[in-house]
């Protein structure tokens, strides 16, 4: 876990809590300002909620430092303190939460790169919370029973010495703070890891056959044009034979799309044809693509599959949910496999219509493609989305099949599909039916998420290599005079998933982190990168659930506060990098909320809120998608050397 602040800052509060306006973001009942009769205690006082901003200051007007006393034992220092008389002239008001923390999903899953503790013992939870006993815990022993006194809700729990795992815990020492629970159960005796199946879903309707102008003509020949089909069968002839060289075991199957479904599996059986009323029967078309085998991999059917590519003809409509289905239902065979859909057009046949007129537009196809990915996720399958730029396909909605899957979206032309596709064969699945919970101590919840516990569980899916996820943390203000007195406070992660091999882990990273009592955080200290992740992550899913004036208020307060902190501490190349990012997605949510209002008044009705995601252009969209799975610069070099959204 990495943290953006040194220091847990407990005074902070949201703005529609401080500034007395706007709504309560997290369902919580508080007072902004203490009006009760109690007497004040001696250690309480108001907090200005503001970080320091330092001027360069003459030399000339500091006096010259004190030598330090000797007689005085040395103290831990807490964070550095604006001198005195500055503070008006360097001071900003805190309107974004430093206290985030962010998490590399994709390194803390890859067990064999871990240097955590491996345990066959299972934990041992506390009964209220379900914490996990760590090296943070303090157990007291009393007569015949050992009490576990939880450092997250204070629960008591009595175990009882005649537990083996509690008499291990007295004599020696209790779990680290980075345990590998590792099981035996394993649901096959044998895993080939590279017995995957990789799903060409293909649109061959129509529009697939517009043209582009590759070679300029000149006096002695004609110009050369391809069309977007030609583009996707060179790419896939090129990735078969990339496949051949550094995959060979893997199997490959193909599908294609107009007015009827087309699976070829690998080339080497008889088609199957799904046309007229089976486009709309979700279960029959479920059926079909778990029945359909694929018995050979790249090493056997590269020849039939090359020849079944180099035959595909551009003409009908365009029956994407229905494709996508049968791709999908094909894959759950293989736990990590992997659906890659290209098209050029709207879902215009079949389920998961979204054009204008549809019967199914305004209310079946977004529940169609969100229940497609949620079947995706259970079976460990990644879906990527690639569309060509200069057409609408309704990107927002399709989209989500990649973004709950942990696949790539992503807009290309005929010239980048075969890079884009070699991308999307190099993310592999690290782990599946992966879930984080996170826990604090009681008093702490979680802005922008469900419920205002010190709990948070998240589910997450497919994992893939270098997936990051961020959380931002505050103290409920009733909750933060006790805070102001305690020294740290403890964070704990617990990452349930199954690996590739199917083997079931669970992960448990125990820290704890310094309370600070001063209303001042230097800017310089804080950690740029977490703080730009989290920008984008959060406000990308806000803006996709249609609270965009949510995440406009965000894009402003980390704007001010990555301004402050390249003041302090410069790096031109993070600056340039997150200062992108925010600008890119400020420019985003100021269109839709301009078009939400414009279209409003047209209609005479208030928008509603989930109204702005339907004006996201293909473009909007694919940045959207982009910036809800960004990760840090630091992050990206350790597999690729630059930067990702």
């Amino acid at each position: 876990m990495e943290f953006a602040c040194s220091h847990v800052v407990c005074n902070w509060r949201p703005e529609s809590v401080t500034s007395g306006a706007g709504q309560n973001l997290t369902n919580l009942s508080w007072e902004t300002s203490s009006t009760s009769s109690r007497p004040r205690s001696v250690c309480e006082h108001d907090y200005d909620n503001r970080i320091s901003v330092l001027p360069k200051t003459e030399p000339q007007l500091l006096p010259p430092p004190l030598p330090p006393r000797q007689s005085l034992p040395q103290a831990p220092m807490p964070p550095p303190l604006p001198p005195r008389g500055l503070e008006a002239k360097g001071e900003t008001r805190i309107k974004a939460n430093v206290n985030v923390l962010s998490v590399n999903v994709g390194h803390l899953v890859d067990i064999s790169k871990a240097n955590a503790i491996h345990c066959t013992r299972s934990p041992l939870y506390c009964s209220k919370c379900k914490a996990a006993m760590s090296s943070l815990s303090n157990l007291q022993n009393k007569q015949n029973e050992t009490v576990w006194s939880c450092e997250f809700c204070g629960q008591e729990n009595k175990l009882t010495n005649m537990d083996p795992g509690i008499r291990h815990f007295s004599r020696q020492t209790l779990p680290g703070r980075d345990v590998l629970h590792l099981t035996e159960d394993i649901d096959k005796d044998y895993i080939n890891l590279e017995d995957m199946l990789v799903v060409f879903c293909v649109d061959i309707s129509g529009s697939m056959s517009v043209t582009f102008e590759v070679t300029a003509g000149n006096s002695m020949r004609s110009p050369t044009y391809v069309s977007r089909l030609q583009s996707v069968q060179d790419a896939l002839q090129r990735a078969l034979s990339s496949l051949f060289q550094t995959s060979p075991r893997r199997r490959v199957a193909l599908v294609t799309f107009n007015d009827e479904v087309t699976v070829y599996g690998d080339g080497t059986g008889v088609p199957l044809t799904l046309r007229d009323w089976s486009l709309v029967d979700f279960d029959y078309l479920k059926d079909q693509g778990e029945k359909y085998s694929t018995p050979h991999c790249i090493l056997e059917s590269i020849h039939p599959l090359t020849q079944k590519i180099k035959e595909m003809r551009e003409h009908g409509a365009t029956a994407l949910g229905p494709a996508a289905l049968v791709s999908i239902a094909m894959a759950s065979r293989y736990t990590g496999s992997k659906v890659i859909i290209c098209t050029d057009g709207q879902a215009n046949i079949g389920l998961g219509e979204l054009e204008q007129g549809s019967l199914h537009t305004s209310t079946y196809s977004p529940y169609f493609y969100s229940q497609l990915a949620k079947e995706a996720v259970n079976n460990g399958i990644i879906v990527s989305v690639l569309t060509f730029e200069g057409t609408d396909c309704r990107l927002a909605e399709i989209g989500r099949l990649a973004d709950l899957t942990g696949g790539r979206v992503n807009i290309v032309n005929i010239s980048t599909i075969f890079n884009e596709i070699q991308s999307v064969l190099a993310d592999n699945v690290m782990a599946t039916d992966v879930t984080a919970t996170l826990l604090s101590a009681d008093g702490v919840y979680f802005p922008y998420e469900e419920g205002s516990t010190h709990k948070l569980v998240k589910k997450l899916g497919n994992v893939t290599e270098g997936a990051e996820i961020t959380f931002q943390f505050a103290v409920k203000p009733e909750s933060m005079e006790v805070f102001q007195r305690r020294d740290r406070i403890p964070f704990q992660l617990q990452l349930d998933f199954r690996t590739r091999d199917l083997q079931r882990v669970k992960r448990i990273v125990t820290e704890q982190r310094r309370v600070t009592t001063s209303s001042w955080v230097w800017a310089g200290s804080l950690n740029m990168a977490v703080l730009g992740v989290h920008c984008a992550q959060l406000c990308a899913r806000l803006t996709m659930e249609g609270r965009v004036l949510e995440a406009q208020r965000q894009l402003k307060a980390q704007q001010d506060l990555l301004k402050d902190i390249s003041e302090q501490r410069p790096r031109p190349k993070e600056e340039s990098i997150y200062g992108n990012w925010i600008s890119t997605m400020t420019m985003i949510c100021e269109d839709l909320s301009g078009g939400s209002k414009r279209s409003s008044e047209l209609k005479g009705l208030q928008a509603s809120p989930s109204s702005p995601v339907q004006d996201l252009s293909d473009e909007a969209a694919k940045v959207v998608y982009q910036m809800k799975r960004a990760r840090s610069v630091s992050a990206r070099k350790q597999t690729e050397g630059n930067l990702e959204m």
